[in-house]
């Protein structure tokens, strides 16, 4: 496998639209594995769309041991050509002012992949040269190879931008992405709205491939790619067991990282997709599991679906382990709020969720349980990620809180709170954890959703 990433010098330079265009335009040719830097969930599935192989997550704080990374970024590839990862926000942006807590640029030495920058054009043109040198001498060890021009106005636009950059930088202009609404994929509140929910999507696509088709020298781009030479084991050694884990998975609950379902199924658990929304019977398993998404979206027809929240309700009551992330917590406590609405839930916690003009929460936290809970035992440290646009608060004093969670920004708490509750053997938070951070966890986790070694 060759590999090469896409990195942005902003949020919001265009780098993932230059991604699917890239992704689609070369997916005939070669056999691609994508990637995306960070906690992202809504990327990856227009990744997945375009390549049809889940798309994976590269994040070095969720992934805290620099092998099972590497092993991640690698596993499963003897089939493929091309590894294209997609970078998060700007090239250096992560945690707090050290440009290497958790950046792209980080990810990019880490696993020595080199960088083509994706520069947003619009209302410049010999200063983009500025701008990229910058990038360069900022960290010399970041292997920046090749430059995109995106939001070009016109054919003499593109001229002056890349000719300044020719003129004054040492770095290959591999062409450009011209101004284009039509292409503009539509956000909400926690990024692009997701492609399921898009109208049209695959046409966009299929445009924003023909202009780098026209305008973006991919064969230029594949021999900028360099070859994996070390392929990592996989570093967690844990039994074979036996569990069926029921999945939540629709429109309103989509958010997985494909490693954590790729590793449940390693291990020997069998995943059974179930429709919060469609479906009126649960199957038989012997756990479930609600990943996060858009609740709120579809907060009409979950309230309207009494027959499945009776027998959610009803397999939580009888002390059976469920866990739940962020759009499953909005779902599994009594009430949420959204347009002005109040729509009843399964009402296994005690609490309502709303809503909110802002983010409430955004980024890495460690969190650590105050008792012993379904995802981790009491005073052990988990790493994970919020980011929401709701709160959820109990609605009595019987509710409580059972983790503290903390922010640490350049080695420094920068801030605290408490959040996830559990009710008998149902567990729900903000968090989202990525399973390959700590194989005691795991193992632990898969003992409590009531897994038995085969």
């Amino acid at each position: 496998m060759k590999k090469i990433m896409i990195a942005g010098v902003t949020s919001g330079s265009g780098k993932t639209t230059a991604v699917l265009g890239i992704l689609k335009a070369l997916q005939g040719k070669y056999r691609i594995q994508s990637y995306k830097v960070g906690p992202d969930y809504v990327d990856t599935k227009f990744h997945t769309r375009i390549t049809g192989r889940p798309a994976r997550n590269l994040d070095n704080y969720l992934i805290p041991d620099k092998q099972t990374l590497s092993y991640l970024f690698t596993a499963d590839t003897a089939d493929v050509d091309l590894g294209i990862v997609e970078g998060v926000m700007g090239l250096y942006d992560g945690l707090g002012t050290d440009k290497d807590a958790y950046s792209t640029a980080s990810i990019a030495k880490q696993l020595d992949i080199p960088v083509v920058l994706v520069i947003n054009a619009r209302a410049t043109s010999t200063s983009a040269a500025a701008i990229l040198k910058g990038f360069l001498d900022f960290d010399p060890q970041v292997p920046i190879c090749g430059v995109i021009i995106n939001n070009v106005m016109s054919a003499n636009h593109y001229q002056l931008v890349a000719g300044a950059i020719r003129r004054y930088l040492d770095v290959p202009v591999l062409g450009y992405l011209p101004h284009n609404p039509k292409v503009a994929l539509p956000s909400r509140q926690l990024g692009l709205v997701p492609d399921d929910e898009l109208a049209g999507v695959d046409e966009k696509i299929a445009l924003i491939a023909e202009e780098v088709k026209q305008h973006v020298n991919l064969d230029q781009l594949v021999t900028l790619a360099k070859t994996v030479t070390v392929k990592e084991k996989d570093p967690f050694d844990v039994p074979p067991v036996k569990l069926r884990l029921g999945i939540a998975q629709d429109e309103a609950f989509s958010f997985y990282y494909a490693d954590n379902l790729k590793l449940l199924k390693k291990v020997g658990v069998t995943l059974v997709p179930f429709s919060p929304l469609t479906d009126h019977k649960l199957p038989a398993v012997d756990a479930f599991y609600f990943g996060g998404g858009y609740p709120e979206e579809f907060a009409d027809q979950l309230a309207a679906n009494e027959e499945l929240k009776a027998a959610i309700r009803k397999f939580s009551l009888a002390n059976r382990p469920i866990y739940a992330e962020c759009g499953g917590l909005m779902y599994l406590g009594k009430y949420l709020r959204a347009d002005q609405k109040r729509y009843p839930m399964v009402g296994i916690f005690d609490g309502e969720s709303a809503m909110t003009p802002r983010l409430r929460k955004f980024g890495y936290c460690v969190a650590i349980p105050q008792k012993e809970t379904l995802l981790g035992q009491k005073g052990q440290p988990i790493v994970g990620h919020e980011f929401h646009h709701s709160t959820f608060e109990p609605l009595g004093d019987d509710l409580q809180p059972v983790l503290t969670m903390k922010k640490v920004r350049d080695q420094q708490v920068v801030d605290t709170w408490t959040g996830g509750y559990q009710v008998r053997q149902t567990f729900a938070s903000y968090l989202h954890v990525h399973f390959y951070q700590d194989q005691q966890l795991f193992t632990q986790f898969l003992q409590k959703l009531g897994a038995e070694r085969q």
